[in-house]
């Protein structure tokens, strides 16, 4: 386990009431770290705290909950001054996982109401931004290591054409702040270790599964393809020991070769000079099929190779 889960370190989780978040905080809890819990949901907030509070800890820690709108950035500065005051200002892991998805208002289209551009971005992308402006300068304080986890999305990658495009466009935002983020404190900061989430189906809020749900409530009620949040978790954090900048998470329907096919030919539309979105384009469709098809079986007989080389199997 990375050691940044220790008895006596601090997490701050942002969208931490429920689905991933509640997920991170269960295992932080779990390893007798000190838990801050953003949410904007204040019923789930209680629920969470009060769950968290009875899972047995390896050591005394607190968890303290704070509900408010991570768009707002005065909100952090009164965050800022609570974790001075319960925590000596210290955080050790910084997650900023709070997420939205705002549809289009009845009667409009993604292209006419600015309105759900708006809250989304400001949720999905000023979220972030807010969090790193007011935690980042701490952590280059510190002369420990710190980790700084921000969630992301497969959409903001790959970018499927629907009703989201202001979600895909915010989490592409994400991707692009979390790697300059990554790139300026490899020099600046070493001692901070920055990773982007990338979930796949995860079985949470956005899917249907709301509130700070444990595994045992939501076991036979998750999709048969979804993962559940702490499946996840245990993936994310195997990869944050390996070293790993993007955390692409595979799940029960797609795994990291179809995941990395997929990714490498949306790409090639800038490079091959093909349309915008070409997966999804009739001229291009059959062709982007097969062609995802067969790189992601070539992709996973060299991971079988490799494994059966290593003695992996």
């Amino acid at each position: 386990m990375t050691a940044i889960f220790k008895p006596g370190a601090t997490a701050l989780i942002t969208g931490g009431a429920s689905g991933i978040g509640y997920a991170f905080a269960r295992l932080c809890r779990s390893k007798g770290m000190n838990i801050a819990l953003v949410d904007n949901n204040k019923d789930f907030l209680k629920t969470a705290t009060e769950k968290l509070e009875s899972i047995k800890s390896s050591s005394q820690s607190a968890i303290k909950s704070f509900s408010m709108d991570v768009s707002e950035i005065s909100e952090w500065q009164k965050l800022k001054s609570s974790i001075d005051a319960d925590f000596g200002g210290k955080v050790d892991l910084l997650m900023l996982n709070a997420g939205a998805a705002v549809k289009a208002r009845e009667g409009m289209t993604p292209w006419t109401d600015l309105e759900h551009h708006t809250k989304t971005y400001n949720t999905n992308v000023f979220g972030v931004l807010n969090g790193i402006a007011t935690f980042l300068p701490g952590l280059q304080d510190k002369k420990e290591p710190s980790t700084i986890i921000i969630t992301g999305s497969k959409q903001g990658i790959t970018n499927p054409p629907g009703s989201v495009p202001a979600y895909n466009a915010s989490k592409a935002m994400v991707k692009h702040l979390t790697e300059h983020l990554s790139h300026d404190l490899r020099s600046q900061s070493p001692q901070i270790n920055v990773h982007l989430l990338i979930p796949g189906w995860v079985y949470t809020s956005f899917g249907g599964n709301a509130g700070p749900n444990d595994e045992s409530e939501v076991q036979d009620k998750k999709p048969k393809g979804a993962w559940l949040a702490s499946t996840l978790v245990d993936y994310a954090v195997q990869k944050i020991d390996e070293g790993k900048f993007y955390i692409v998470c595979p799940d029960g329907d797609v795994t990291e070769e179809l995941d990395q096919a997929r990714m490498t030919y949306h790409i090639g539309d800038v490079t091959e000079g093909r349309s915008a979105l070409s997966r999804w384009d009739p001229k291009y469709k059959d062709e982007a099929a097969e062609w995802i098809k067969n790189d992601a079986e070539k992709r996973t007989q060299v991971a079988k190779n490799t494994d059966h080389k290593q003695g992996n199997y």
